[in-house]
């Protein structure tokens, strides 16, 4: 059915049919930007290699409906000529028309959207068993497939791995991911692409033609590019445009509708943040947002030209792109010669922070600007590795009259602790550009008179006046400095790996506090005048003191058990038991070791055991 044909039925009608409906394809040659499929049905129809099942998925308004009912035509195409499947509808077979506008008995479609369960797949069943009424095939297209229930999934398995001679399936869905793997081994899918905006613009401008509408070459492009790959948005927003503009289609007729912002201030937008001029960015916005530009746009629109600008760097080609506008291509061009990766990756990253903030703030115009404050403010800041680099570049004495770098800290470039190698320094200054705002720049100070500083001895080594050579020597430095609850955290968290003057390795246990290697080092240096270095070792370490003690403690009650005569008064008091140790504490060097004397005698004709 060629579209004079259809145009001629819209007048003969009388009613109006939107553009998405009027131009759709009728045959596999009208299908735009879906090569490869088109390509793999033709082979498979030359070979007689049909499959029982397809499944067509993509985003919304690439095709998959129109796919399907050209499919279910060739499938049942049948002219006085000719009498079989075939790709090759040149001419409006029998069943043609009454395929294309819905209407075929046997070409049963379903939203699955709206018939989800089990009964409706039973009766797709059970219309399967039946020969077609006069088609060669009886074709059922469910669109939106993923939809089904699981038991509707489940009740359409059998019948779709081997359906009767006369029955195909043609499937559409737009999220493949949640249809079963049990359905999808039983098809051949196709994954229909997102169209090209140079396609779609070519054939929004045929369609204009057809159509006796002239419309302007950037607001085919701004259609196209609002469509985002789907022929039908293109469509639809094109047959608004036309109705907008009552006339030719401006660029600015899209635009007002839309929201979107002028392409080519978003360029000078853009250029105005590259040179670091905030109060011109920021009246620019200001100006976009004033004739209805939405502020979340205009920094999506900045984002997608600062994703050109990159892309031109690398592929020059891209400029070619038909969908691009004369601005887009020459100073996207002029852009990506002169602006580095860092500057272009940097500034993509800042954009796509900053869209979501203005998306989400209840002030997206304020939050648009500080966005923009942002990046014109780092435009020209010096990546870490542009400043190191300008830094090595820097002659000797440069800009301070001495011979030498001015050192940092006032430290003399002849002092010792090896000064000279902090001697350059990254300096920076506010300076002050067109427009009113500020970039950051490298710059060297003006030659100044530097004020002499004593020199920086190097740290001698601090003799230990406290030393420390084991757990228990800092448990006692922490018992004589009357820090109890240190001295406890020590003794119970805390493995002794290694320990020599300044350095200390430990380990500690499962329940230590994240604060004890902080504790442990401002102690030690508060306590000892000098700084101590305290790591973690990845070693086991010792025991703990309270570990230790705990030893002790079981051996002194088994030196006591074994005792002459303290296992003769155990004998002559049965039930008197052991209940006290006193064992020195190690850390304590006044301690007087003590025997264990703590036994409970028990008269043998008390049948009470108490313990003391």
């Amino acid at each position: 059915m060629t579209e004079a044909g259809t145009k001629a039925s819209d007048r003969a009608g009388g009613a109006y049919r939107v553009l998405a409906r009027k131009y759709r394809p009728s045959d596999f040659t009208g299908l735009i930007g879906q090569e490869p499929m088109v390509r793999t049905l033709t082979n498979a129809f030359i070979a007689g290699r049909i499959a029982q099942a397809w499944m067509l998925t993509g985003v919304r308004g690439v095709g998959k409906t129109t796919t399907a009912r050209i499919l279910a035509r060739a499938l049942n195409y049948k002219t006085d000529s000719l009498d079989r499947p075939t790709v090759e509808l040149t001419s409006e077979g029998e069943h043609c028309r009454a395929i294309l506008e819905g209407r075929h008995v046997d070409v049963v479609e379903m939203d699955a959207a709206s018939h989800t369960g089990i009964d409706d797949i039973r009766d797709i069943i059970d219309q399967a068993r039946y020969a077609p009424v006069s088609a060669r095939y009886k074709v059922f297209i469910i669109d939106e497939v993923h939809m089904l229930s699981n038991q509707a999934f489940n009740g359409l398995l059998k019948t779709l791995e081997e359906p009767p001679p006369h029955v195909k399936f043609i499937f559409a869905t737009t999220e493949i991911r949640k249809v079963p793997i049990t359905i999808l081994s039983r098809c051949q899918r196709f994954d229909l692409r997102r169209i090209d905006a140079a396609m779609i613009k070519a054939d929004l401008a045929r369609i204009g033609g057809l159509e006796g509408v002239e419309a302007e070459d950037e607001a085919l492009a701004m259609i196209a590019r609002a469509s985002e790959g789907s022929m039908r948005d293109a469509q639809s927003i094109f047959d608004q445009a036309i109705a907008h503009s009552s006339g030719k289609v401006t660029a600015q007729t899209v635009r007002d509708m839309l929201g979107l912002a002028d392409r080519s201030r978003i360029i000078g937008l853009f250029e105005d943040l590259m040179k670091g001029d905030v109060a011109a960015a920021l009246a620019e916005f200001r100006a976009q947002y004033d004739v209805g530009a939405d502020p979340a746009t205009v920094l999506n629109d900045l984002a997608e030209f600062n994703h050109l600008v990159t892309r031109l760097r690398f592929v020059p080609e891209a400029a070619e792109d038909a969908a691009l506008s004369e601005d887009e291509r020459t100073r996207g061009l002029e852009f990506s010669k002169t602006l580095s990766v860092r500057v272009l990756s940097r500034t993509w990253q800042m954009l796509l922070k900053g869209i979501q903030e203005v998306q989400s703030s209840g002030r997206p115009m304020a939050a648009g600007e500080m966005v923009l404050i942002r990046i014109a403010h780092a435009a020209s800041l010096p990546t870490l590795d542009e400043a190191l680099k300008r830094l090595d570049d820097m002659p000797v004495g440069a800009g301070n009259g001495q011979g030498q770098p001015p050192a940092p800290g006032g430290v003399s470039p002849s002092g010792n602790g090896g000064g000279g190698a902090m001697a350059s320094a990254v300096a920076t200054q506010h300076a002050p550009v067109s427009g009113g705002g500020q970039t950051m720049r490298l710059v060297q100070p003006e030659a100044a008179p530097v004020a002499m500083q004593p020199p920086v001895v190097a740290e001698e080594a601090v003799p230990d006046t406290v030393p420390l050579k084991s757990l228990e020597d800092i448990a006692r430095l922490a018992d004589a400095k009357r820090d109890m609850a240190f001295k406890v955290l020590l003794k119970r968290c805390v493995r002794l790996v290694s320990i020599e003057p300044g350095r200390l390795d430990i380990s500690l246990t499962e329940d230590a506090p994240k604060t004890v290697m902080g504790d442990l080092t401002n102690r030690l240096k508060e306590w000892t005048g000098r700084r101590w270095i305290v790591s973690l070792s990845s070693e086991a370490g010792g025991p703990t003191l309270a570990e230790q003690e705990e030893g002790r403690r079981e051996s002194a009650i088994a030196d006591a058990k074994a005792d002459p005569a303290v296992a003769a008064i155990l004998d002559r008091f049965p039930g008197a038991k052991i209940i006290d140790i006193r064992i020195p504490d190690a850390t304590d060097p006044d301690a007087v070791e003590e025997t264990a004397d703590a036994i409970d005698p028990v008269d043998p004709d008390d049948d009470d055991d108490d313990d003391f």
